[in-house]
C-alpha cells in the first residue's frame, strides 16, 4: 500500500474513531490499531493528532458538499433543495459516523475556542463556509435560502443525534423522518 493510500486510510480510521470518542478522549494508538500500523508510522503520515483530526474532519465536509453537489446537479430551487435534504438523510442514517464526526467537530472546535485557541478552527470554519457558499449557489444565489437549509439540517442532525426513532411525532410537524434509501 502507497503512503497515499496509508494517509486514506488513517483517515478513515479517525473518522470512525474521533466520531465515538471524540477528539480530547481518541488517542492515536486507537487509529494506528484500526488501520494496522504503528504509531510511528501513523506520525510519518501527519504530525500530530490534531492534523488527524483536522483532516478527517476536512474529509466529512468534502465528502457532505459531495453529495449536496451530486444530488442537485441538473436541478434548481426547491427540486435541488428537496434533492440535497434526501440525500443528506440518506448519508446520516446509512453512514452515522458522518454525522457523528460532524457533532465532534463543533464540541472540539468550540472547546479549543474556549480555550483561546481561536487556530484549531479555521480549516473547519473553511470548509464550512465554502460548503454554505456552494449551497448558496446551488439554491440560485439566495443567501437566505441557504441559511435555511442549513438551519433545517442542523435540526435533523439534532434530532438524530438525540435518537428520536422514525415515525416519532417530532418528525411529523416539519419533515420527512430519516429513513432508509429508497
Amino acid at each position: 500500500m502507497s503512503a497515499e493510500e496509508r494517509r486514506e486510510s488513517v483517515i478513515r480510521a479517525a473518522i470512525t474513531e474521533f466520531a465515538r470518542g471524540g477528539y480530547s478522549a481518541t488517542s492515536t494508538e486507537v487509529i494506528a490499531r484500526r488501520v494496522g500500523v504503528s504509531q510511528p508510522y501513523l506520525f510519518r503520515l501527519f504530525p500530530n493528532k490534531q492534523a488527524m483530526f483536522l483532516a478527517a474532519s476536512e474529509r466529512c465536509l468534502t465528502d457532505t458538499r459531495r453529495v449536496f453537489a451530486d444530488a442537485a446537479e441538473g436541478l434548481e430551487g426547491e427540486e435541488a433543495q428537496s434533492a440535497m435534504a434526501g440525500a443528506y438523510q440518506r448519508l446520516i442514517v446509512e453512514d452515522p459516523d458522518r454525522l457523528l464526526m460532524q457533532m465532534q467537530m463543533y464540541a472540539a472546535v468550540a472547546a479549543a475556542e474556549a480555550a483561546g485557541d481561536h487556530e484549531f478552527g479555521e480549516s473547519v470554519r473553511a470548509g464550512w463556509l465554502q460548503m454554505f457558499d456552494e449551497l448558496t449557489v446551488a439554491v440560485g444565489g439566495d443567501a437566505e435560502e441557504a441559511t435555511d437549509f442549513l438551519a433545517y439540517g442542523m435540526l435533523i442532525n439534532t434530532l438524530t443525534s438525540l435518537g428520536f426513532p422514525v415515525g416519532h411525532r417530532i418528525w411529523s410537524k416539519f419533515c420527512e423522518p430519516p429513513g432508509p434509501a429508497v
